[in-house]
Order: C-alpha cells, then structure tokens, then sequence
C-alpha cells in the first residue's frame, strides 16, 4: 500500500511539474505579456480553454463514478488514466486563463468561438457535442459490473468524439501554440483511446452508440 501511495505521489508531482512548465511556455509564448500579448475573451484560445474545462470536468466525474461501479481492472485502469489526465488538462486549461486574466464563464453559448454558437444544446445537462445528459450519469450511477462497463465506455466515446471535433478547432483556430500543440495532444490520444474502447465494447459484445 505504502509503494503504491508512493507512486501515485510520484505521479501527481510529475503532472503538477508539466502543467507549471506549460503554463510557463503560454506566458513565453504570448500569452502572459509577451510579444503577441494577451488573447482576447472572445477569441479561439480563451473559448477553448473555457469550453474543454467545462468538456473535460464531465469525463473525470464519469471516470471516477464507473470506478466505484466495477471491479474489472481494465476498465478501472483506464478510467484513472483518463481522469488523471484531464483533470491536468483542465487545470492547465484555467490555469490558462488565471494568466490572461480573462473570466472562465462567456455569456456566449458553447462552441462561439467555433462559430457553433447557434448550435442546439441536446439538454438535461449536455452543453456541447459528446457530453453525456444528467439523467445518463444518474444512470451509470445505478448500474453495476458489464452494464457499468458498457454504459461508461459508450458515453465515453461520445464524449471522446465531441472533446475531438473541439480540440481539432482549436488546432485551426488557436494561437498560442502551445496550446494549439495541448489540443493535438488531446487530438492524438483521445484517437488512440477510442480504439481501445471499441475494442474492450466488442470483448462484451456492445458497440458505439452511433
């Protein structure tokens, strides 16, 4: 138990190590007083760290309510990996935004900066493409084992799908670049994990929703 404190520790260290490097990199990079000074409010970069903040808290709190719905360690495993790692994310994300000194809430619907602003909002919670509905966390909520499993890995894929199309915006739109080079990690990775659950849907014999 001690070991395995002891590496989570190790970890979370190296993750808070990253982010204030990052951070760093935006201020050099312009976005703290530097030679292309401060993104406007409105603008890609600051829509887009406002929006995946919002994208990213959903898929952490999913992660961590399948964690106490099942006991198989695939899918616990990456359930943490997909929590730790946006949960970073989206610190980097407002801590972003703390730098610019620009607020973390729009009057603008979701997705402006992407032109979507006139997009329907599906509702019951959902404010952008992908993000699962109150009532479809309260579900996952109450299901246990292969159901949890299932359930989780399906919205998961919609939300991968929707944080995608979002990420992929900004690499066209944003101009810091190191946040343009964040959102095509996020591009990259999130790829990667949904052929991980399309295939782990398979092995219970489910698939995507869509």
């Amino acid at each position: 138990m001690r070991k395995h404190i002891g590496w989570i520790a190790g970890t979370t260290a190296a993750a808070l190590v990253a982010a204030g490097a990052i951070t760093y990199a935006v201020a050099e990079d312009g976005g703290g007083g530097g030679g292309l000074g401060v993104p406007s409010a409105d603008g890609a970069d600051a829509g887009f760290a406002r929006d995946m903040a919002v994208h990213h808290q959903q898929a952490v709190e999913m992660s961590y309510i399948v964690r106490d719905r099942t006991t198989n360690v695939e899918v616990r495993r990456l359930a943490y990996d997909i929590a730790q790692t946006q949960a970073n994310q989206r610190g980097m994300l407002l801590g972003w935004l703390d730098l610019w000194d620009l607020p973390k809430v729009s009057a603008k619907p979701p997705m402006s900066w992407m032109g979507m602003g006139d997009m329907p909002e599906r509702g019951d919670g959902s404010l952008m493409p992908g993000m699962a509905t109150d009532t479809e966390l309260k579900k996952l909520g109450t299901l246990n084992g292969k159901q949890a499993e299932i359930f989780y890995l399906q919205l998961m894929t919609d939300h991968h799908k929707g944080g995608i199309h979002m990420a992929e915006g900004c690499v066209a739109r944003c101009t810091v670049a190191v946040e343009k080079n964040l959102a095509q990690g996020m591009v990259d990775a999130q790829q990667s994990e949904l052929t991980t659950m399309k295939q782990m849907l398979t092995e219970r014999g489910a698939e995507p929703r869509d």
